[in-house]
């Protein structure tokens, strides 16, 4: 009682769309279903404390390990539709069982079981027939000695052939027919929300790549969101890749993280210094699509705990343990996977990110600052020229990523002049800095350290 109200009042208090609500899991209908499926079970004489001991009772045949005396399967049929089944693996003798290991309750069972469908050897109208053990072992290898369907007297119990009793069973196929057609729904609408977020993923980035395209003669607001999205990627909000906390975040440490990068983007004034005022809408839009992916996370999250909720109740009272494999036969491409916020995240990166390029990604892996005037060696590794100057005058021939020996062949042809023109639209700045740098560096080593850089003046 206290998750369902719990439950409840998530999807009221979580601001969702009205559609959404109306998809949610049907927790109340599927508590009181699961009431009915256990007095169905009870009515069987299959009571929780039976039903384990026929699901955890073996024998254990001379060519196979243990095989258990019942198993309860979730099989999906060619509609993929589940078919629960309850199936009863027992040695009879004149309609009574004869298994050492059953217990008092279970042998009364399988007892009364038999006489009301009087079963009756190998009669494909009674529910019950002889099998061999190959059948009972299902997807192992190995195989039992082949047994005919007759008994023989002159065989140990344990080696005669098995009876197969096909439990009768109507409640727990309507209650999986429920979670899964809701299961199904949650899926739909989870792609339909995926959707619609990745189109408007592309219109936001078309949006950015407006407000954030560098000008000379123009205003741009190109260094406030490389810095905003600097703050982004380190909040990592929806998915972390660092080693002590990869993966998925959960809604809750989401929430904290988006509040960070908030706070973050209001604590250095970055909005107060856009010169566009389209920056600011298109700052709003980009907060909007992360609320809603928040909403959307928060959404799969309470959904995912009342599927685990109800199928937990179903264990406990019924014992049939259901909970691992009902994620595995039901094929479920998101609802219950956690691929939602992963693949936004690729898409917003991709599509909106990744529009304001980073300087991380053009940084001379010598020295760790921008590869102004970049030279692409043979090997493809890109290093600053001042880098690559150094290195050869130090007579060192292998690169220092790759190990190649290339770096003495490098001459002018070597420069990456489509490289060079993307760095000066981009990083006009961050080049200037450099190529000044590099300038000095080379007086000091003309001129001594007392050289003093100055620059040219027209007069």
């Amino acid at each position: 009682m206290k998750f369902a109200h719990e439950f409840k009042e998530a999807l009221q208090r979580g601001g969702f769309p009205e559609h959404w609500v109306e998809s949610a899991v049907p927790y109340g209908q599927l508590k009181k279903l699961l009431k009915k499926v256990q007095q169905e079970l009870s009515d069987l004489g299959l009571d929780r404390e039976t039903m384990r001991q026929l699901l955890t009772a073996h024998r254990t045949p001379s060519a196979v390990g243990p095989i258990a005396m019942a198993k309860y399967h979730l099989d999906p049929n060619d509609s993929r539709l589940l078919r629960p089944r309850l199936t009863v693996y027992v040695h009879l003798k004149d309609g009574v069982a004869v298994d050492a290991s059953l217990s008092p309750a279970s042998r009364d069972f399988v007892k009364e079981l038999v006489s009301k469908a009087s079963l009756t050897q190998d009669d494909p109208s009674t529910g019950t027939k002889f099998v061999e053990h190959d059948d009972i072992v299902g997807n192992e290898l190995a195989r039992l000695p082949a047994l005919s369907t007759a008994a023989d007297p002159s065989l140990p119990i344990r080696e005669q052939p098995l009876q197969r009793i096909e439990v009768p069973l109507v409640f727990d196929g309507e209650f999986f027919q429920i979670l899964q057609n809701d299961v199904a729904s949650l899926d739909a609408l989870q792609r339909e929300q995926q959707e619609s977020m990745e189109a408007e993923i592309l219109d936001l980035g078309q949006e950015v790549s407006e407000v954030a395209r560098p000008s000379k003669f123009s205003k741009s607001d190109l260094s406030r969101w490389r810095e905003i999205f600097e703050l982004y990627v380190d909040a990592r909000i929806f998915f972390s890749t660092q080693e002590l906390d990869h993966g998925a975040r959960t809604s809750d440490v989401a929430v904290k993280q988006l509040v960070w990068f908030q706070s973050e983007v209001q604590r250095r004034g970055l909005l107060s210094k856009f010169k566009l005022p389209a920056s600011k809408s298109t700052y709003q839009h980009f907060l909007a699509l992360n609320a809603t992916l928040l909403r959307s996370l928060e959404f799969q999250e309470i959904n995912k705990r009342a599927v685990a909720k109800i199928l937990k109740k179903f264990d406990k009272r019924t014992s049939l343990g259901v909970s691992k494999d009902f994620r595995s036969v039901v094929r479920s491409d998101s609802f219950m996977s956690d691929t939602i916020a992963k693949n936004i995240c690729a898409r917003m990166v991709t599509e909106v990110v990744s529009v304001v390029p980073k300087i991380d990604d053009y940084l001379c892996p010598i020295c760790f600052s921008i590869a102004w005037l970049p030279v692409r060696l043979v090997c493809h590794h890109v290093f600053c020229i001042r880098c690559i100057i150094k290195m050869q005058r130090e007579r060192k021939r292998f690169c220092p990523l790759c190990r190649a020996n290339v770096v003495m062949e490098a001459d002018i042809t070597n420069l990456d002049e489509n490289l060079i023109k993307f760095l000066e639209r981009w990083f006009r700045k961050e080049t200037k800095e450099k190529q000044k740098a590099n300038e000095i560096e080379r007086g000091k080593e003309l001129f001594g350290d007392s050289y003093q850089h100055t620059s040219c003046s027209m007069m």
